[in-house]
């Protein structure tokens, strides 16, 4: 009995040298991919904001109201003066445009695709919404009015989220951006997503059923980008988008996850680039990853128009409003 205990006690203690070993080389990991990926931002100047959100209800789409901007001016109510960082050791929420980049060889290309998400760990709740690549906007620093996915080009993610920022009046505290062909990679890492089909349609090579079907990264690359075949044009294909999105999100928060730990920080160390920090990152995980059991989503209305032959996508200064609301008010802070 007491050889079997002997035994017993060197398994065990085995198991948990194994155990902290793989830990640590587990944090160690982390923290290399994470300071790899991190690209900080040029820091921008305090901006001003709205101070109180007239209700949602009456900044409704469409319309044109004459007293409110053109699409290329500021919205004009109350504003206070906001700043750009957040703390999130006080659980504090925060926003993060998500670019999707179509990379090319000497090329920078431009943004594939452009999500909003804002996080409020109070209201447990993550709200998206894309933006339309089309958007015909002010290009932040540029001086000039162009396509919002052309900032990308023009001036990298400084400018992309500046010229988000002005489009939308509200401060972006992180970005995140994915190499969209690596980003297939990243989704094979996680065992594919399961995504909700409301179109059948044949794409890319596949064939994608309606209802309840699950997708490998290549697929899942193929379905997001799909919208000739559409009725609904690029507002189809920006919810799927957002569906796989919000299928990442999900699986990558799950604590299964951590056994693909070290294929997944390979593709995300290739693909990625963010500002938000290592020490940050562990307290999103530490914090925030309880709190977050709803994604909301939230659709950009706008018209299709061709100016100087060339075809926009026009957001009328109410619904930039209306979205501006939303995303203020979800934002509070519930106390």
């Amino acid at each position: 009995m007491k050889k079997v205990l002997k035994w017993a006690a060197l398994v065990v203690g085995f198991v948990i040298l194994f155990a902290a070993g793989y830990g640590l080389y587990l944090y160690h990991s982390v923290k290399e991919t994470a300071e790899q990926i991190f690209e900080q931002r040029t820091p921008s100047p305090p901006m001003i904001i709205q101070a109180e959100p007239v209700s949602a209800e009456n900044a409704k789409p469409g319309g044109g109201a004459s007293n409110l901007p053109s699409s290329n001016s500021s919205l004009n109510v109350n504003r206070i003066q906001v700043n750009r960082t957040v703390d999130l050791d006080k659980k504090e929420p925060f926003t993060v445009l998500v670019l999707g980049v179509d990379q090319r060889e000497n090329d920078r290309g431009r943004s594939d695709a452009m999500i909003l998400l804002s996080v409020n760990p109070e209201r447990k709740s993550i709200l998206m919404f894309n933006i339309p690549r089309d958007t015909r906007t002010a290009i932040a620093g540029r001086g000039t009015v162009d396509k919002i996915n052309h900032a990308y080009a023009f001036g990298g993610v400084d400018m992309s989220v500046s010229t988000v920022e002005e489009l939308l009046q509200y401060p972006v505290h992180y970005y995140v951006k994915v190499n969209m062909e690596g980003f297939s990679k990243i989704i094979d890492t996680l065992g594919g997503v399961q995504v909700n089909n409301s179109l059948a349609f044949d794409y890319g090579g596949y064939h994608f059923a309606s209802g309840n079907i699950h997708l490998d990264g290549s697929q899942a690359l193929a379905f997001s980008r799909m919208r000739f075949d559409d009725p609904r044009g690029d507002l189809g294909r920006n919810a799927r988008q957002r569906e796989i999105v919000k299928e990442v999100i999900r699986s990558a928060l799950n604590v299964s996850t951590v056994f693909k730990l070290n294929s997944l920080l390979n593709e995300v160390g290739s693909n990625v680039r963010t500002d938000i920090s290592f020490n940050d990152m562990k307290t999103l995980v530490a914090d925030y990853r309880q709190d977050l059991n709803t994604i909301e989503q939230i659709e950009i209305k706008g018209t299709g128009s061709k100016i100087g032959g060339i075809w926009y996508y026009i957001v009328d200064a109410n619904e930039r409003q209306r979205i501006h609301t939303l995303l203020a008010e979800h934002m509070k802070t519930l106390q």
